[in-house]
């Protein structure tokens, strides 16, 4: 009996080998078969997912963010405590005391898959995180591809607990997993649901975002609020098992409400042009990819005040221009859209509405000869005077129910729902505005258009437009460098100029015909007049005078024609804007840029940009022109500018038939350069010159920008510049008390008197 029995435990141990050794060949097998394709573990030593870039104004405000995923990477003592205690009893208990498995739960869950005939896991965090890491997170349907998916993760889970620490994988995973609602990482989570960061969460809000981990796209409490609550309380009753908290705090927070943030719509950038300009720079130096998921940090030059108040002039000047031509009726009726008036919503109203916003309104009626309107809870009744500018009598005559205009917010009653508004229309007209530093050649605003929802086309820096006047500026230039000066004599005077074999003169005439004989190279400067423009660069030679035109940073060829003094040439608002700047800053160009620098999300230097100079004229030169065309805004085409009170320089410029207006100036520190016209060359109308429709969003903005400065000491004198007492309209020397005596600016050597004066 005992030899039997003793026979008996030999062959089950025999059978126990047996089966052991069968064990281990088969997992053995599995690690060879698997391990091969599996991705290195090491790769989560650089673990860098998709994560935010974002743009920086100069003043370290966010303008911009480009992403594929809404994810901020945080590190472990980031993560508080009360949300970490929350995750490891929802989603694994034995989180600190196994090493990546929990045998216990799997048997279990093993045991209820047979009896339920179902496919359900028991996955520990790290599980997840091999899971969502390195083999992407799907799951695929198939029985012999779930096994086989499943292998691979046991896998990599054994390689993860012993390659990195407790406080590492959870790390990982809080940053890693997709929260619901496109937040990735709790971080995410943490500020779209509660407008704080993950730090800063309470009990009951972390064990909501615990809660979420489990179906995030069902558990979002955007999407289901009761299933998140649910999952919430879950989490707090499992703290309490696992002591953690209190059975006390785990009922007083499940009594708690759900309190989220609240959500607004995120307003469009500030500078949506200036943007996409940055954008495009780093799509093409860095790609696609870098720039939607890398983290990028990219600081710019933009002045976010100076942003502001370029939006604001811009907007509000082309629509006091554009009602000059007339009223237009409603394109669109949102009742022949087939929608109701009391259904309509519009996505402007979600945004906040202040007092002088433009926001969209849905006509109700016309009833008493007012046009009532609803500007989402908010009803108006515009009187006549809100409409006055139409030269319309009623409301009749303008709008029917259903309509959808724009109004101008005089003012909000907020506990009786009513506006008090004006009426408005969109304009056709177009604009554009930059605004340069003159030292650094930095961007400080720009506004490439009336609406970059209409048209992201960039007319401050994409638009070829005629420069009319503005081109003055480079003759007037080439003569002072050849020796003229502000008192020299041109004869203003009709005259044809041969334009070489087979062709017609060229007979160009002045403004109104009119004709005033020998004046002052300052006088016709400053008076924009056309003649004694053609007449130097006759005398001096076309060739000579566009030679300059490179040295300002015009890339567009001039050709050499007599018709360019008058701005036949082409270029952009951003180029010429850079050219004037040369006056006020010595005869040095500055290459205009936006960007001062790229890191990436570890702090590495990608890029770096600094100032770029470029010698264009003597400083002499540059100052005696800056001296002119400082007489253009005291006496000249730019005098409504003077009422600024400030130190200030500029030109105008206008295009035949009114096609285009300019103005261009600057004060010692900024030029800004403003340009207004349409798409479609076509005219602004009768005598709608630089002066009347660019010079007035020039002058609001720079009202903006001198509002809170000290004023400047002035411009810089260079070392060769003397200054004569001269009649500002004859150039004759003058006594200091005549009345039409100026301190003229002359190169040393050239003034009255002097060896080398220009006859």
């Amino acid at each position: 009996m005992a030899r039997s029995q003793n026979r008996l435990v030999k062959q089950a141990k025999l059978i126990f080998l047996f089966v052991l050794a069968a064990l281990a060949g088969g997992i053995s097998g599995v690690l060879f078969a698997y391990s091969p394709d599996l991705p290195e573990v090491s790769t989560l030593d650089d673990y860098a997912p998709n994560t935010i870039t974002r743009v920086f104004a100069a003043g370290g405000e966010e303008i911009r963010q480009y992403s594929t995923e809404d994810r901020v990477v945080i590190g472990y003592d980031d993560i508080p405590e009360v949300l970490r205690q929350a995750l490891i009893s929802s989603e694994d208990a034995g989180f600190f005391s196994h090493f990546g498995f929990d045998l216990r739960r799997l048997g279990i869950t093993a045991v209820q898959n047979v009896l339920r005939w179902r496919r359900r896991g028991a996955s520990t965090l790290t599980m997840q995180l091999a899971r969502h890491v390195s083999l992407g997170g799907a799951a695929p349907l198939g029985l012999e591809k779930y096994w086989s998916r499943k292998i691979s993760e046991a896998i990599l889970t054994i390689q993860i607990e012993k390659r990195y620490t407790k406080r590492e994988i959870l790390t990982l995973y809080c940053n890693q997993m997709y929260l619901g609602s496109g937040a990735h990482g709790v971080e995410a989570a943490a500020r779209l649901y509660f407008g704080k960061p993950a730090i800063d969460l309470e009990l009951a809000e972390a064990a909501l975002i615990a809660g979420i981990f489990q179906t995030p796209s069902r558990q979002s409490p955007l999407i289901n609020p009761d299933l998140a609550r649910a999952r919430r309380d879950y989490v707090l009753g499992e703290m309490a098992e696992n002591d953690f908290i209190t059975a006390a705090e785990a009922e007083a927070a499940i009594a708690s409400d759900i309190v989220l943030a609240e959500r607004t719509p995120r307003r469009p950038s500030i500078a949506p042009y200036f943007v996409e300009e940055v954008r495009q720079h780093l799509e093409a130096t860095y790609g696609a990819g870098p720039l939607f998921e890398d983290g990028l940090e990219v600081h710019t030059t933009l002045d976010a005040r100076l942003q502001a108040a370029a939006n604001a002039a811009v907007e509000r000047q082309l629509r006091v221009l554009d009602k000059r031509h007339g009223y237009r009726a409603p394109v669109r009726n949102v009742v022949d859209d087939g929608e109701t008036i009391e259904d309509f919503t519009h996505g402007r109203w979600r945004f906040g509405i202040s007092a002088g916003d433009v926001v969209p309104a849905v006509v109700t009626g016309t009833e008493g000869g007012a046009i009532q309107a609803r500007v989402g809870r908010f009803t108006t009744a515009m009187m006549r005077d809100g409409f006055a500018w139409t030269r319309r009598r009623s409301a009749g005559e303008l709008v029917e129910s259903g309509d959808l205009i724009e109004v101008r917010v005089l003012a909000i009653d907020d506990a009786a729902g009513v506006m008090t508004t004006e009426l408005e229309q969109e304009p056709e007209v177009e604009g554009a505005l930059i605004a340069l530093d003159n030292r650094t050649g930095q961007t400080l605003a720009m506004v490439g258009g009336f609406s970059f929802d209409r048209s992201k086309f960039n007319r401050a820096t994409q638009a070829h437009r005629q420069l009319g006047s503005l081109f003055k500026g480079i003759v007037f230039t080439a003569a002072i460098d050849r020796g003229y000066t502000p008192t020299s004599i041109i004869m203003d005077e009709a005259v044809c100029f041969d334009a070489g074999p087979f062709q017609e003169p060229y007979c160009p005439a002045n403004y109104k015909n009119e004709f005033l004989g020998p004046i002052t190279l300052r006088h016709a400067l400053e008076r924009s007049i056309n003649m004694p423009a053609v007449q130097m660069m006759n005398e001096m030679g076309p060739e000579v005078v566009v030679s300059y035109a490179p040295r300002f940073g015009i890339s567009s060829e001039v050709p050499p024609f007599l018709s360019v003094a008058l701005g036949s040439a082409e270029t952009t608002l951003e180029e010429i804007t850079s050219a004037y700047a040369v006056f006020p800053n010595r005869g040095i160009r500055m290459t205009p840029y936006r960007i001062t620098k790229i890191v990436d999300r570890d702090g590495k230097m990608l890029e770096e940009n600094r100032p770029e100079a470029n010698d264009a004229i003597g400083a002499g030169t540059a100052y005696v022109m800056l001296n002119i065309l400082r007489g253009v805004v005291q006496r000249g085409t730019g005098q409504s500018a003077r009422s600024l009170g400030w130190p200030l320089g500029g030109k105008t410029g206008t295009v035949d038939d009114f096609t285009d207006g300019w103005f261009i100036g600057f004060d010692p520190d900024i030029t800004v350069g403003v340009w207004v016209g349409f798409d479609q060359k076509r005219s602004l109308g009768n005598s709608q010159d630089g002066a009347t429709v660019a010079l007035p969003i020039w002058r609001e903005f720079m009202g903006a920008y001198i509002e809170d400065r000290q004023a400047p000491n002035g411009f810089v004198l260079p070392n060769n510049i003397v200054f004569v007492t001269v009649d500002r309209t004859t150039g004759e020397v003058a006594e200091p008390w005549a009345s039409n005596a100026i301190q003229e600016a002359f190169i040393a050597g050239t003034q009255p008197g002097s060896l080398f004066e220009q006859p």
